[in-house]
């Protein structure tokens, strides 16, 4: 089956995107207002985009009406800075509670029972609970579509990673890490259990396995 996008509804499109693009890192991201007031909401339109510079983009969409951005791009705005937390396994509850649309008087770090840290560069604090924390100064937005949907490219500068999964190689201990990732529907998600290893080719490599592929007496 093949769709033109312009003739799909917008849900549609989201429907179908969500679904297939799997999965996806999530991103329960901390985040400060002017007045000092912390923040948290989990993203799965995140990835890391470069690492020279060291560079993670955002996708956050906008709501309807008189206030049409959320709070954490409102307060990216205000304070310029915000804290990428990765989702571990243990943190996935916690992390279904900061998506809860609360109002604005409700705490939602505190209803989700996490602590959190001070960061070293930035406003905004990290969660204490989460295995990698990611601190980050907003390098560019981007404005699209008819929600307020924005494009936030950060620039990570300041990272911290639990003791015990780094070794002093840099080699990270994955299983240690234990972080899950979006599928699709409302409730699903992903841990690093099941994965597999293919080896890298080489061009040498696959010339090798190109010539021993060829009958022999026959001229490539």
């Amino acid at each position: 089956m093949d769709w033109a996008a312009d003739d799909l509804r917008e849900r549609d499109l989201y429907k179908l995107l969500v679904n297939t693009v799997l999965p996806r890192p999530i991103a329960l991201v901390t985040t400060v207002d002017e007045k000092g007031s912390a923040n948290a909401a989990p993203f799965s339109f995140f990835n890391v985009f470069s690492h020279a510079p060291p560079l993670v983009v955002l996708g956050i969409e906008g709501r309807s009406g008189t206030e049409p951005l959320k709070d954490t791009m409102r307060n990216i705005r205000e304070t310029g800075g915000f804290v990428v937390n990765l989702v571990d396994r243990a943190m996935v509850a916690a992390m279904q509670v900061c998506a809860i649309d609360f109002p604005s008087e409700v705490d939602e770090i505190a209803a989700a029972g996490l602590d959190t840290v001070a960061s070293a560069k930035v406003a905004a604090p990290r969660l204490a609970a989460s295995p990698v924390q990611l601190e980050c100064r907003e390098t560019v937005s981007l404005s699209f579509g008819s929600k307020h949907r924005n494009l936030v490219v950060g620039e990570i500068v300041h990272l911290h990673i639990r003791d015990g999964i780094v070794n002093e190689r840099l080699h990270v201990d994955i299983d240690k890490l234990d972080l899950v990732g979006r599928l699709h529907g409302a409730d699903w998600y992903l841990g690093l259990g099941d994965r597999f290893q293919e080896p890298r080719q080489t061009l040498d490599g696959w010339r090798d396995r190109a010539r021993a592929s060829i009958p022999e007496g026959e001229v490539s």
